[in-house]
């Protein structure tokens, strides 16, 4: 078991963080404030083959692995997450429906759009009272002669306000629990379907997340993906291979975060020498950058899986639950470390976009920490029972601070 890249792997690789670092990062602040999606720049990434990492060539895709697409989203989730969401939301879940239940007319009609980047795709299942609970599904369609009419609103959809084609999925059978839902390409400029209320997200605002609304939306019977009825079952596939791509962008987020937590630890100085100097933050470091290892090992194992064609439902499960918990834990940590810039540099820092704090302290708080001179640090004895209670958890950390006293 060979666990390295291949030269051709890391070239892949070195090329997507190229285009994060030059074409993404010097506009994301800008960008995540004016909670803009950059389209022009989606559309270099299309052109680049990050829109088609995993299509066929004969459909206009890159023709990869699956290992290549989850390198190419953890390198754009290091920079931006946001940015990463729509391109794995893109490649994964609507050109991915159409790749697997589509048939050949209509993988040669879309695919080669939404692969070059020239189309956007988005994929509308969520709706305000259902998800992965297809019984809670709410839109409908019914069939009038060789149409289907469809209605109904679907939120939290990616994409949903620049897409030219967005899959749907809807009711076609209430009575049918296992076969009720089918699946619809519909093209966004067709009359009845058009992109709702855009959300005021807390993160990954570089990303376009919105409502689709269909009212009396007419879509022909070439529309339908697959078979009538078994839309929800092709989409549970499609979440199998979504979840590979969510876990990759996790990785991303904590990379991310830790690389800069780590950068600033060796550049902070404290009692004469950078803090990166320090245990305490070593330790931190060290469980960062081991769980984000383990993380990426996860979501390659899936990868390969499902580059073999075996079902992969619970490898991609147990690669995107650890790797988004890796990513909190991470972003979490790094903000510890860095906390003394992000509070006085809170607009500036590479940190806020990566976990933005829910509140802030207010401005009488930090008057009060700031001309206090009362305060002091806690006795020893505090600092030595604190250490304990985090020992107790296996890491057998007291002694050093018996040892050697708190820093």
């Amino acid at each position: 078991m060979d666990f390295r890249l291949t030269d051709e792997q890391m070239q892949i690789q070195q090329m997507v963080r190229d285009f994060a670092e030059s074409e993404i990062k010097p506009h994301l602040m800008e960008w995540d404030e004016a909670q803009h999606f950059p389209v022009d720049t989606f559309k270099r990434a299309g052109e680049l083959g990050m829109l088609g990492v995993v299509f066929p060539e004969e459909y206009g895709g890159a023709g990869l692995s699956y290992v290549d697409y989850v390198n190419v989203i953890e390198e754009l989730g290091v920079v931006d997450s946001g940015f990463a969401l729509s391109v794995a939301a893109h490649n994964s879940l609507g050109t991915g429906h159409i790749y697997l239940a589509g048939n050949e007319d209509q993988k040669k009609r879309w695919l080669p759009k939404l692969t070059s980047g020239e189309w956007i795709g988005a994929w509308g299942l969520t709706e305000p009272g259902s998800g992965s609970d297809a019984s809670g599904m709410r839109t409908v369609a019914v069939k009038d002669g060789e149409e289907w009419v469809l209605n109904g609103t679907k939120n939290f959809i990616t994409n949903a306000t620049y897409a030219d084609i967005s899959v749907v999925l809807a009711v076609t059978d209430r009575n049918d629990q296992k076969h009720g839902i089918t699946a619809f390409a519909v093209e966004m400029d067709r009359k009845g379907i058009r992109p709702g209320k855009k959300e005021n997200k807390l993160g990954m605002r570089v990303s376009d997340t919105a409502e689709l609304v269909l009212e009396d939306c007419r879509v022909p019977s070439a529309n339908i993906l697959g078979e009538i009825g078994y839309g929800f079952i092709d989409a549970m596939k499609v979440l199998d291979g979504g979840r590979i791509s969510i876990g990759a962008l996790s990785v991303g987020i904590a990379r991310g975060a830790y690389e800069a937590a780590r950068d600033y630890s060796k550049q902070r100085q404290a009692f004469g020498k950078p803090i990166s100097e320090f245990q305490a933050i070593q330790f931190m470091l060290a469980d960062m950058a081991t769980e984000i290892d383990a993380a990426r090992l996860l979501c390659h194992r899936a990868a390969v899986i499902k580059d073999g064609g075996e079902r992969v439902t619970q490898f991609s499960a147990m690669a995107k639950l650890y790797a988004s918990e890796v990513a909190v834990r991470a972003t979490e940590r790094a903000v510890r470390i860095v906390r003394t810039a992000v509070w006085k540099f809170l607009d500036r820092h590479d940190l806020t976009h990566k976990k933005r704090p829910h509140t802030r302290p207010s401005a009488a708080c930090r008057s009060s920490a700031a001309t206090d001179s009362s305060r002091t640090f806690p006795p020893r004895s505090t600092i030595a029972t604190s250490s304990s209670a985090r020992s107790a958890k296996g890491r057998a950390r007291s002694s050093a601070w018996s040892s050697r006293g708190a820093f």
